[in-house]
């Protein structure tokens, strides 16, 4: 599917742009911090799918929509819920709250997939594994954001607002809580055993009554996370 991406944020665009190389079913032909940037090039050109940043000067993207003649299927990407309902009511395929992740995004553009294989008669010969990607993370650090495997991190220590997730051969530094990042983690996968440590608990080596070891590193157990601790590895 030809698609194009439209946001007022340099950034966003990267990010979409990184994410449709890595689906071979996608063909990205063109990006524009504006829809009035875009405007003669849809013009001019048969376009399958936009993404589409919904809060942008001069014209939103929901105006935008309401304008077109000829509507290609949309996706909205943006850091506002509240225009969710009117996206819909635009007949959007999906609606990507900022800062989606790749899997997210990934349901998003098959069901768009779907969509078009059923409007043109177009067989999927394309097969994607969901599983293989809910393998891996994104981690930003720095100005660069990583796919990072799932089963490489082996723990992940809080500070403050930021966190340090250890792999065994580097370290990246984020900003996100330690609370919000376990989230992120497979439940059965991983558990935070202090106020400032989340584990692997395949990468645990042996464990004691107040501490865990991994390879060369010892993690203590804090009392409030000890019973939790223990039941999950009774379990295990």
């Amino acid at each position: 599917m030809r698609c194009i991406a439209i946001d007022d944020e340099p950034r966003a665009l990267e990010i979409i742009d990184s994410y449709i190389n890595k689906i071979d079913f996608l063909d990205l032909v063109g990006k524009f911090r504006s829809p009035l940037d875009a405007m003669d090039f849809l013009l001019q050109n048969k376009i399958d799918l936009i993404f589409l940043d919904i809060n942008m000067p001069d014209i939103t993207g929901t105006e935008f929509v309401k304008v077109m003649n000829q509507k290609p299927m949309v996706i909205f990407t943006t850091a506002y819920s509240e225009y969710a309902i009117e996206s819909y009511e635009l007949d959007a395929i999906d609606y990507l709250l900022k800062p989606f992740e790749f899997v997210r995004f990934l349901k998003s553009v098959i069901k768009a997939k779907e969509i078009y294989g059923l409007k043109y008669g177009v067989k999927n010969k394309s097969t994607i594994n969901l599983a293989h990607f809910d393998k891996n993370i994104q981690i930003k650090s720095g100005v660069e954001t990583y796919q990072v495997k799932i089963d490489d991190i082996r723990y992940i220590e809080g500070l403050g607002n930021y966190i340090n997730v250890y792999l065994s051969d580097k370290k990246f530094v984020t900003y996100i809580s330690l609370k919000d990042f376990l989230e992120k983690l497979p439940k059965k996968q991983f558990i935070r055993i202090h106020k400032s440590y989340i584990v692997s608990i395949t990468h645990i080596k042996s464990f004691e009554n107040h501490q865990v070891k991994l390879d060369d590193k010892t993690i203590p157990i804090g009392k409030n996370y000890k019973e939790k601790f223990i039941d999950l590895i009774k379990k295990g």
